[in-house]
Parts: structure tokens; sequence; C-alpha cells
């Protein structure tokens, strides 16, 4: 992979397609809290394998809780299971989030040296007071991090992560056209409207020509937060999601992603695609309740590893997690996981 004259990637490997991506959770030893690295291994290869494409270091990843060299343990470790598994086409997405842009830098210069293909950073909230009304103060940090980054970077608008900074629509669309080496946007602020707004500019039939991006294969993609309205983000030129649910339910979120793309060339399609979205969306919210320690008793629950967060993050209390598991929208999803991977868990 080569470098041009400012230091980006000229090419990229593994492009970067619509789909589904999993915020992948980092695994923690029981009484050390080391990486547990072969849950990693596995975990990162199982949703890979599903069709899901692994971001690392992001909110589910507890990013917050790691040190620079964790970050680079864990994508060169997701690299190598990849590729061990003759997955060598699926990309590595980082997390370079931090508290300052010289950081956020720093962090996108060691995940390409690890070998991730992309980079997803967020505003750090910390100091929220002063940053969420000034609009040239984060449209600074985002171009500023995307043009001294050496691989495509994807924009993170997660107020509940950033001290409530709140990327509107305007101002996702501006970076779009002026940042070439962005690759996309996640939208964990949950708004459709935002959503149908900013894939409306990326999806005009000019916008490729007037802005292109500075890596050919690394086009805008307009991305939800969760799974619960993929559907819905077909039909407005949404290209998918990156959804912790894709952590319990690959396959299932997966195939939805598919039916939804195949419903608008197919009408047949449609109503199939609506049953998955229904059970999924129910999940989603259900799931999505019980946050990270919530997603790791269910993967500890199905597949026999998961464990705890790091503190001060605190585990799922045991009468909130059988409630979880018992839960009527959990159980549906775990039988559609069933019949799409066509496994019993």
């Amino acid at each position: 992979m080569s470098l041009n004259g400012n230091g980006t990637h000229a090419s990229t490997i593994r492009p970067l397609k619509p789909g589904i991506f999993a915020p992948i959770p980092s695994f923690f030893l029981p009484e050390s809290e080391d990486l547990d690295i072969p849950s990693f291994e596995n975990h990162v290869v199982r949703v890979a394998t599903a069709g899901v494409g692994p971001l690392l270091a992001g909110s589910m990843g507890e990013a917050i809780h790691l040190s620079h060299d964790e970050r680079v343990t864990l994508i060169k470790t997701a690299r190598k299971a990849l590729d061990d598994a003759e997955l060598l086409n699926v990309p590595v997405i980082a997390g370079i989030g931090a508290g300052s842009t010289r950081e956020s830098i720093d962090l996108a210069n060691e995940a390409a040296a690890a070998g991730a293909d992309y980079a997803i950073v967020i505003t750090s909230g910390y100091f929220a007071g002063a940053l969420a009304g000034n609009k040239k103060a984060l449209k600074a940090f985002f171009q500023e991090v995307s043009s001294k980054s050496p691989i495509p970077v994807m924009i993170y608008n997660y107020p509940g992560a950033s001290g409530g900074i709140n990327l509107d629509s305007d101002l996702i669309s501006e970076l779009a056209i002026e940042c070439p080496n962005i690759c996309g946007v996640k939208l964990t602020c949950g708004d459709v409207g935002k959503l149908t707004r900013v894939a409306a500019t990326v999806s005009d039939p000019m916008f490729s020509s007037l802005h292109p991006r500075t890596n050919k294969n690394a086009p805008f993609l307009v991305l939800g937060g969760f799974s619960d309205f993929l559907l819905p983000s077909a039909y407005s030129n949404g290209h998918g999601a990156i959804t912790g649910l894709a952590n319990v339910a690959p396959y299932a979120t997966s195939k939805l992603f598919e039916l939804s793309q195949a419903s608008m060339i197919d009408p047949s399609f449609l109503p199939e695609a609506q049953r998955l979205q229904g059970i999924v969306g129910r999940a989603d919210a259900t799931i999505a309740k019980a946050s990270i320690s919530g997603t790791k008793y269910l993967l500890q629950k199905l597949y026999g590893y998961g464990g705890h967060p790091r503190r001060p993050l605190p585990p799922i209390d045991p009468v909130v997690a059988e409630a979880l598991w018992e839960h009527s929208h959990t159980q549906a999803l775990v039988r559609l996981e069933q019949e799409v991977s066509g496994k019993v868990q």
C-alpha cells in the first residue's frame, strides 16, 4: 500500500462498501482486565463470516478504556485473524476518538501503521460546553483530522458519548463536500431526517464528479447507528448501519440489509424485509437499553464468551440480565438468527 505526496494512502486494498458493520466489543480477562485476545479473534471472524464488517475501538469497544498500545494490538490481531480465516478483503475500521485533535491524528497514524483500512472519529465531549455551539471549531476538527490522516476518516455523530454535541445535516454535508478524505458518517443520534438529508446530498448524480474522494475505494457512506430503520433508510439512499445488534445477530442484520436493497429492485422482497425489520427493530430497542454489559451478557449466553466491561463500567445486574434474555424481543431475534444462519445456538 503506497503513500501519495500528502501522506495519505494512494490506494486502499480493501474497498469500503455499503452494508452492515459491527462495533466490536473489547473483551477482558476476569481478574486482570487484560485483553482477552482469543475471544476477540473468535468474535471478529464470527461477524465477518456473516458478512458484517468489524469496527474496532468504538464506543461498544470501550475505546475510552484502551491505551494506544491496546488499540494497536486489537487492530493487528483483527487483521491477522481475518487473513488467517481467508477473509482477506474484509476491511478494518478503527476508532481514533480522543481528547484532542492532536491525539486523534496520532491514533490515525498508529491505526494505519497497524493495518487499519479506515478510521472513525468522534468529537471529544470533555469541553462540550465550549464546542457544542461552535460550528467553526467543530468543522475545523474534522477538517484537520481528515486532512492529516493517512487513511480515510468517517464522522461519528453520537451525542450520548460526546457531551451532547450533535452535528446537524448542514455541517455534515459541508464536510462531505469539502473534505475529500472523509468517507462517511455514522449517525448514532438516530435522526432519520438527518440521514435522509445527508444521503440526498451525497447520492446526487453530480456529487462524485464534483467532489471526488481522495481514495476512489472510499465513497461517502451514510450509515445509521442502529438497525431499527434499515429498511426505511434504504429507500432514502442510505448505505446501511454500524450497529451493536450485529454483534448478537450478524446473520439477521446482514440479511435485513440484503432484503432491503433487493426490495427496491423487486417489490416481492418487501414483505419479508418488513418482517425482519420488525423483529430486528424491536430487539434493537430492547437490547440497546442494556448497553455494553447487556450485549456482552448475550454474547456469553449465546456463544460462550463476553465477560464484563472494564471498570468503572459495572456488569449487568443478574436480575436485569435474566429479564433481557427472556424478553420476547430477544427471543424472537435469537430464533431469527438461527433461521437465517441455519444454526441452532
